[in-house]
C-alpha cells in the first residue's frame, strides 16, 4: 500500500506503540483495524514526505492529529491532481490523438466534480 517493507511496520509499530495496535494471531500474523491503517498512513506522510523525525511525528500527532491528517489529505488529493494534469500536458502535447484528448479532458472534468463535491 505504502511500499514499505515489514521490518519498517514493525519498526514503527514499536515505536509508536500507544497508536498502532495490531491484532496478532497464534501464528503472529497481524491484523491491522483501518484505524491502525490511517495511523500508519499518517506516520509515512509525516516522515517521508514532511521529512520529520519520528520524535517529531509524534510530537506533531500528540499536539495536533487533526491538522496533521488534514494536510496528509490535501497533499493526498493535490497528488493526484497533478498525476492528472501531467496525463493531460502528456495528451496534449501529442496532436495526432485526438480522440484520447477528449477521453482525457472528459475524464478531467468528472473528477474535478467529484473532488468539488
Amino acid at each position: 500500500m505504502l511500499g514499505v517493507n515489514q521490518s519498517l511496520l514493525r519498526f514503527w509499530e514499536k515505536e509508536f506503540d500507544t497508536l498502532i495496535k495490531p491484532h496478532k494471531n497464534v501464528k503472529g500474523t497481524r491484523y491491522y483495524k483501518e484505524e491502525d491503517i490511517e495511523t500508519i498512513k499518517l506516520i509515512h506522510y509525516l516522515v517521508r514526505v514532511q521529512g520529520l523525525t519520528l520524535a517529531g511525528a509524534k510530537k506533531k500527532i500528540k499536539e495536533n492529529k487533526t491538522s496533521a491528517l488534514k494536510n496528509q489529505e490535501i497533499y493526498n488529493r493535490l497528488s493526484v491532481l497533478k498525476e492528472e494534469l501531467l496525463s493531460i500536458r502528456n495528451i496534449l502535447s501529442h496532436p495526432e490523438d485526438e480522440d484520447a484528448k477528449t477521453t482525457m479532458l472528459d475524464n478531467a472534468i468528472s473528477d474535478d466534480n467529484e473532488l468539488k463535491s
